[in-house]
This record gives C-alpha cells, sequence and structure tokens, in this order.
C-alpha cells in the first residue's frame, strides 16, 4: 500500500470519527430535550390540577399554594379551553390582537392546533364528564432553543472546518509549488557544471579522435542533458509561450524514444499533413509527451507493444492523444494518477504525471486527463490545446 492509500484511509477515519461525534452530540441533545419536555409534562399536570382546583374552591378554600402554582409559570405557553374549545384564559402567549376578544379568538386557534397535536391534559370539573377543561401547552422556549442548538452548532463547526480545510489546501499547494519549484532551480544548478565538463571533454576527443563515430553521439547525449537542465530551469517561471508545430514535438518524441526504446515497442503516429500551430514552451511540451511515453513503455513491460501518438483538430483545438498497448490502470487509482507521489512502480516517485498536468494546465492553459483505461488492454492520454487561430 503506497502513502496516497495510506492518507486517503485516514481521511476517511477522520470523517467517520466526525460523523460519530455528530450523531452522538444529537442524540445526547435529543435525550435531554425528551428528559425537559417530560419535566415540563409533568408540571403542567401540576398546574392543571392547579386550575381545577381552582375551578372547584368554593370562599372556605385556601388558594394561596394553588394561586402560587399557576403564578409561578413563566415560560411554557399554556391556553385553557373550555368544553367547546373556546379559549377561558392563556399565559405565555404571544398574540397580537385589537382587544381581548380578538385575543382570546386568536388563543382558541392555537389551543386547538395543540389539542389536535395531543398536547393537552384534560380536567374534570365533576362526575358527569360534561363538565370540563383542555388544558393546551406548547414547548418552552428553553426547550426551542435546545432542539436547534446542535444544529447551530455542528453548521457553525462545520463552517470552520471547511474555512480550515480550505486555508491547509492552499497553504499546501503553495508548499508544494514552492518545493517543486526550489528541487527544480536546484536540480538545474546541479547539473550545470557536470554538463559544461563533459561538453569540455567531449570537445577534446573530437580533437584527439576526429574520426571516432561515438563521439556524436555522446555530444547528442550531453546536449540532451542540456535540454534537461533547461526544462528544469523554467520550472517555477512563466517561460512565453510563441507558436510552434506540434508535429515537430511529436517527431523529436519518436525520434527520441526510437533509439532508447526495445526493439518490441513500436511506435506508431497519426497526424495530418499539415503543420498544427499552438503557441507553446516547446521544450517543456516535449517533456510532457516523453513522459507519458515513458510511462507507456514502463506499463508494457518486457513483452513490449505498440505506443500510439495521434494529433487531431477540433473547434480551434488541438488534441493530442497517447494510446498504449500495456496494462491499463485499476479504476481505483484513475482519480489518484495526477496526484504528487502517486505511483504504482516499485521504483519511483511519482511525480512524472503531476508536472505533466502542471505543464499543460499552468503554463499551456490546456487540460490532460485519462480518456480510457482498461486493465490488460492499455490507456489513452488524451491533451487538449487551444490552436494559433
Amino acid at each position: 500500500m503506497n502513502w496516497t492509500d495510506r492518507i486517503r484511509q485516514v481521511k476517511i477515519y477522520w470523517v467517520i470519527a466526525a460523523v460519530l461525534i455528530a450523531v452522538a452530540s444529537l442524540l445526547v441533545s435529543h435525550l435531554l430535550v425528551r428528559d425537559l419536555a417530560l419535566e415540563e409534562r409533568n408540571r403542567m399536570e401540576v398546574w392543571a390540577e392547579a386550575m381545577r382546583s381552582l375551578n372547584k374552591a368554593d370562599e372556605n378554600t385556601d388558594l394561596s399554594l394553588v394561586l402560587k402554582v399557576i403564578n409561578e409559570n413563566h415560560s411554557i405557553p399554556v391556553i385553557v379551553l373550555d368544553d367547546q374549545n373556546k379559549a377561558q384564559t392563556f399565559r405565555n402567549v404571544e398574540i397580537e390582537a385589537r382587544d381581548e376578544q380578538d385575543s382570546l379568538r386568536q388563543a382558541s386557534l392555537i389551543g386547538q392546533r395543540l389539542l389536535a397535536q395531543g398536547k393537552n391534559i384534560k380536567i374534570e370539573l365533576d362526575d358527569s364528564a360534561h363538565d370540563y377543561l383542555q388544558v393546551c401547552y406548547d414547548e418552552s422556549v428553553m426547550i426551542r432553543r435546545l432542539s436547534v442548538y446542535p444544529y447551530i452548532q455542528l453548521g457553525v463547526v462545520l463552517l470552520f472546518v471547511v474555512i480550515a480545510i480550505f486555508a491547509l489546501l492552499i497553504s499546501k499547494k503553495a508548499e508544494q509549488n514552492n518545493v517543486w519549484v526550489g528541487l527544480s532551480k536546484e536540480t538545474a544548478h546541479q547539473l550545470g557544471t557536470p554538463i559544461s565538463s563533459l561538453m569540455a571533454w567531449i570537445e577534446i576527443l573530437r580533437m584527439n579522435y576526429p574520426d571516432d563515430e561515438l563521439i556524436p553521439e555522446m555530444n547528442q547525449d550531453v546536449k540532451r542533458l542540456q535540454l534537461i537542465a533547461d526544462r528544469f530551469s523554467k520550472i517555477g517561471s512563466l517561460p512565453e509561450p510563441v507558436p510552434a508545430s506540434l508535429n515537430e514535438v511529436l517527431e523529436h518524441v519518436i525520434a527520441y524514444m526510437d533509439r532508447r526504446t526495445s526493439r518490441k515497442v513500436q511506435l506508431v503516429k497519426e497526424m495530418p499533413s499539415h503543420e498544427v500551430i499552438v503557441r507553446m514552451n516547446a521544450s517543456l511540451f516535449e517533456w510532457v509527451i516523453e513522459n507519458l511515453c515513458k510511462n507507456a513503455v514502463d506499463a508494457m513491460g518486457a513483452e513490449g507493444g505498440r505506443i500510439t501518438l495521434r494529433l487531431m483538430e477540433a473547434s480551434h483545438r488541438a488534441i493530442i492523444e497517447v494510446e498504449d498497448t500495456g496494462k491499463g490502470i485499476r479504476k481505483k487509482d484513475l482519480k489518484h494518477v495526477f496526484r504528487p507521489g502517486f505511483t504504482t512502480k516499485q521504483r519511483g516517485w511519482g511525480l512524472g504525471l503531476s508536472l505533466a498536468k502542471r505543464i499543460v494546465e499552468e503554463y499551456h492553459h490546456g487540460k490532460i486527463w485519462i480518456k480510457s483505461s482498461e486493465p490488460g488492454k492499455g490507456t489513452t492520454f488524451r491533451i487538449e490545446l487551444k490552436m494559433e487561430s
């Protein structure tokens, strides 16, 4: 398992932990609200009993305790309905009305709604069961706030988490960019001295052995190293794109790869007869195609196969496809292939495709993606660039 898979697993564990914490928070809040609701129900039963005692009291009854119970309710909305479902009195209910009759009429409607919801306590005033009151009550403001608060809290926490993740991603990307640039510049710098030395030695060899057939080949390889150093030095800067021929770029790649790959690897080109011109940095873009071809060679292994370089035009866009007959890419890995550090090779840093994506999208404002891939049959990468008008 590579480090990208491990990071993905860690992210999944964090998400699961966050979900469990959120569920636990909501569950605890729900239990708390339920207990408070039961307590309020018990309070309303005591309040209803006080109302029954008040309605049955005579001139000799001590009502001090009854009135104390009734008057101490400052939080629970309550409406008392008669046997005709008309409001007799109400407490802690916000009603906007012109007069007392209008207030009782609106309170009756609210009480009937609470009665339909089962939020009521029936008070029998006599043994006939025809004279009774309905004490209708609603949730207090405290319970309503407690019911909503966990969702508000989770929303605020989620907002801060999203902002924090966004800031971390931006910081991480900036840090990666700095690492890319620093690594590339340092690589170009380190290559500069030995390349200059090799060029001097080749000149000495050419003077001493002018007819040696290997010296031109060595010179080509040194020039290649010089080109690679030049490419590294351009990472991090914004080289000015100029009109260049994609046909020539693909021809150079084919010529270079053909001399350095097995005879079992067949390089096929499919290009229009006319030149396809786009604004680009030819050196960097050539690097992209080389990288895709080298990955294709690695995917085919010792058995070899066929690499097809295809150049097309469509709607003022140049389309380049690199198709191979290699082992293909697993479906679960498709979305990770351009991620820095991702690789399926035993040896490798997983930086090639990441650099290719950066060069295509940031330097050439194009697109690169996997058009198709099937295990055992091969992979096709597609690049689209805007053409010169």
